[in-house]
């Protein structure tokens, strides 16, 4: 079993993968969806990966990302203590840019941030076959300017930008600021 353990200071790791953005939806209910432009697959552009270290098991096609992981691209940021990344392809290296990303897995409080809008959730997971986002958790909170969601879990699909915020087994929240609208 081949492993390595490399400790990364501020080192860039180039991977192509999708992230995230925002929610804007109108009612109170135990499920709410919504078409959101800004969750939409952005395959076009390279991800920067910052941890504290990184282990790279080849034979098992994981990359382990620990401790003030940072994510950006373009102008979307996601924030977590630690993400695993699972690939695939003979002979295909993370290191090398030439992985084939299956799985993002997001872990020990997952912050995103795009332009206005913001999420927290415990955990997320980017499933790059389906181009499915998922954020859960106790309470998944999102926000764009004073506008406010929360739930328990949001599923995104990346391609189209719908998404659904699903309740606590209770009701999703929202708080919506009137003068957020935009003027007519």
């Amino acid at each position: 079993m081949t492993h390595r353990r490399l400790p990364i200071r501020n080192t860039a790791v180039l991977i192509a993968a999708g992230v995230v953005s925002c929610l804007a939806a109108t009612a109170q209910a135990q499920t709410t969806t919504s078409q959101m432009e800004g969750l939409k697959l952005s395959g076009d552009q390279p991800i920067q990966i910052q941890s504290d270290q990184l282990e790279i098991k080849e034979q098992e096609k994981k990359a382990f990302f620990t401790g003030n992981v940072q994510v950006v691209q373009g102008t979307t940021t996601v924030k977590a203590g630690k993400m695993t990344v699972l690939y695939t392809g003979e002979g295909s290296s993370v290191t090398s840019g030439n992985a084939n990303i299956d799985k993002i897995f997001l872990d020990d409080t997952v912050f995103l941030t795009s332009g206005t809008q913001q999420a927290t959730a415990e955990k997320g997971e980017f499933d790059m076959a389906s181009q499915t986002f998922v954020l859960s958790g106790k309470q998944v909170v999102l926000s764009e300017g004073p506008n406010v969601f929360k739930g328990c879990k949001l599923t995104v699909l990346m391609e189209t930008g719908q998404a659904k915020l699903d309740a606590c087994g209770g009701r999703v929240e929202i708080l919506l600021d009137p003068k957020s609208r935009p003027k007519q």
